[in-house]
């Protein structure tokens, strides 16, 4: 296990590596990526069995991104992890293996294609059922963001993991409380997401999804329950630690300039 340092420098790492990426292939989604990238250093770098040696198998744990536009995040992760060996730099580039969302055929340590939102919990469940019925014990882990859980389809699998008793699956909710039409209260209003994934017979735990200690207590919670799935509800701030980034819905999707490049930088490498 890393101690909070560490993580912290992996996470730092993986933030630099997001707003370079986007910002010279001038495209890309850079606030959620950024948001999330705390929860997804503690699971490649504390929580999950997955390494280089290990990652050209499914004996292993597996990570599903639900929300694909923030490949930059997830490619950052397998780089910092030391499984991707691409540049990082041909992100979004013609014949690159690191499209603007994920494809599991391409990119090494891609567990799964997505980018049409709603679909990633369906597919854990498949994960999660298939290695029960091989008689695997591996964790499934998969990241919603909380606008995509206004996709029906999020519901129906929600219902479909509390039904087989999931409880290898955990989802997690990246809830910044923005996307990209602006505050997810305004466009449709997905919450209570605790009384509603209560309601679909699932274990809810609350956390901070900057906090490192308060991230292991969540994720050590739902690998100590059993009988059912768990969803960690994960309160993040969109675009963290980059100053102007933060709380914008307008970064949701945008690529910084050449001087915001600079500032951004600046900014993380000061951390």
């Amino acid at each position: 296990m890393m101690d909070t340092e560490e993580l912290r420098k992996h996470a730092k790492q993986i933030r630099i590596n997001i707003v370079k990426m986007v910002a010279n292939a001038k495209s890309g989604h850079p606030g959620g990526s950024l948001g999330a990238a705390d929860i997804v250093t503690a699971l490649y770098f504390n929580e999950m069995d997955i390494t280089p040696e290990n990652v050209h198998g499914t004996d292993r744990d597996r990570f599903v991104l639900s929300k694909g536009h923030n490949s930059p995040l997830l490619y950052a992760a397998l780089s910092e992890k030391g499984i991707l060996k691409d540049d990082l730099m041909t992100f979004r580039k013609i014949d690159s293996n690191l499209q603007g969302h994920p494809n599991m055929n391409e990119t090494t340590g891609v567990d799964m294609s997505s980018g049409s939102l709603g679909q990633g919990l369906a597919v854990a469940n498949g994960m999660a059922l298939a290695d029960r019925l091989s008689k695997k014990d591996h964790r499934i882990y998969c990241l919603l963001g909380d606008g995509e859980c206004e996709e029906g389809e999020v519901w129906e699998a929600a219902m479909s993991a509390a039904h087989y008793k999931l409880d290898a699956l955990c989802a997690i909710v990246d809830i910044n409380g923005l996307q990209i039409d602006g505050n997810t209260a305004d466009v449709i209003g997905p919450e209570p997401f605790d009384k509603k994934f209560e309601a679909f017979g699932w274990h809810v735990v609350k956390c901070d999804g900057h906090d490192f200690d308060d991230l292991k207590r969540a994720f050590d919670e739902a690998r100590s329950t059993k009988g059912q799935p768990t969803v960690i509800l994960a309160k993040t701030i969109k675009g963290k630690g980059v100053s102007f980034m933060e709380n914008k819905a307008e970064w949701h999707g945008t690529a910084p300039n050449a001087e915001q490049t600079a500032l951004a930088l600046k900014e993380l490498e000061a951390e």
